[in-house]
């Protein structure tokens, strides 16, 4: 009873002082996203054979929907695999808000990242370079396929919307959950505090179940078997990372504040943490093998990225 008391108190304590800064955070992510959400689609619409670049610096800029409008673009075979990947890589969900709310220093976070954004652009020429050589670079649009799935109203003219593929991915703003914020400062204030009460429930609970770790186990212990285990740690927390939900970012960018998780775990999962661009793209693509092999792929690449790392000694 007294631990669980302890506990209790410990939680609250440090979830309380967060809400405020996390608040703040999506307020400004929020009103980014409101004013230039159309802009950044429409840059990577017309990135070309430059889109892993385009994608990767776009992808890492904090909108909450981009991973998701990103999934539906290339499930519409508007940007290439290789873009899409630029962007599920430098994408970090919800690591910024938690980073900013506990007071992570600068260079720390933008060193995270700048990483991100490299390996992201890398991996995305990689990709793009690798389908070429298969000869499999050059599909067809589908916009149609999005148009007869969603009944969005455009069947009607599918191959002008194909011809101009801006104007059929208006019809899909609703799939991507890119703008259903609503319309100025009170759907921006209402949608920050959304994202500041889930994420806030998400903390006190993932607190919560530290504390009781520490609490029962010891620190001492904990860090030991992570240090003595960093290729599991690796392994694990990319595993983590897939879960197309806040709640994975929110969970590894915690426990690295919190010193459990080491560099090489933390990146390995915040690289595969797209958030809901991967509920987007299995609901968006409905060719299931490809979206097998696009996360078999993606979750290996967060742990290699993580294991090189760990291996080189980096930190953040």
């Amino acid at each position: 009873m007294h631990i669980a008391e302890h506990v209790l108190e410990h939680s609250v304590s440090d979830t309380l002082y967060l809400i405020p800064f996390l608040f703040i955070t999506y307020l400004a992510m929020e009103w980014l996203e409101h004013k230039t959400g159309g802009k950044t689609q429409e840059a990577i619409r017309h990135a070309g054979a430059g889109g892993p670049i385009v994608g990767a610096f776009l992808g890492v800029v904090p909108q909450c929907g981009f991973s998701a409008a990103a999934a539906t673009l290339y499930a519409g075979r508007v940007i290439t695999l290789g873009t899409l990947f630029a962007v599920f890589l430098s994408t970090s969900d919800e690591m910024l808000p938690i980073f900013l709310a506990e007071a992570v220093p600068g260079n720390t976070i933008l060193s995270i990242m700048g990483a991100k954004v490299v390996i992201g652009m890398v991996m995305g020429f990689i990709v793009d370079a690798s389908l070429r050589l298969a000869r499999r670079d050059k599909e067809r649009l589908r916009i149609h396929e999005l148009c007869e799935q969603d009944q969005c109203g455009c069947n009607h003219d599918c191959h002008a919307c194909e011809q101009a593929p801006e104007r059929a991915y208006e019809h899909h703003d609703d799939v991507e959950h890119t703008h259903s914020h609503g319309h100025g400062w009170k759907g921006i204030l209402k949608s920050a505090a959304k994202h500041t009460v889930q994420v806030t429930l998400f903390i006190f609970l993932i607190t919560i179940a530290l504390n009781v770790v520490l609490e029962t186990v010891g620190e001492d212990a904990l860090a030991q078997f992570l240090g003595e285990n960093p290729s599991f740690s690796v392994l694990a927390t990319a595993l983590v990372g897939l879960i197309p939900n806040c709640a994975a970012s929110v969970v590894i960018a915690q426990l690295y504040v919190e010193g459990v998780l080491g560099a090489g775990a933390m990146l390995a999962g915040l690289l595969v943490s797209a958030g809901v661009g991967l509920l987007v793209l299995v609901r968006a693509n409905r060719h299931w093998r490809q979206n097998v092999a696009i996360i078999a792929v993606l979750y290996a690449t967060g742990v290699f990225w993580g294991l090189v790392c760990n291996g080189l000694g980096v930190v953040f």
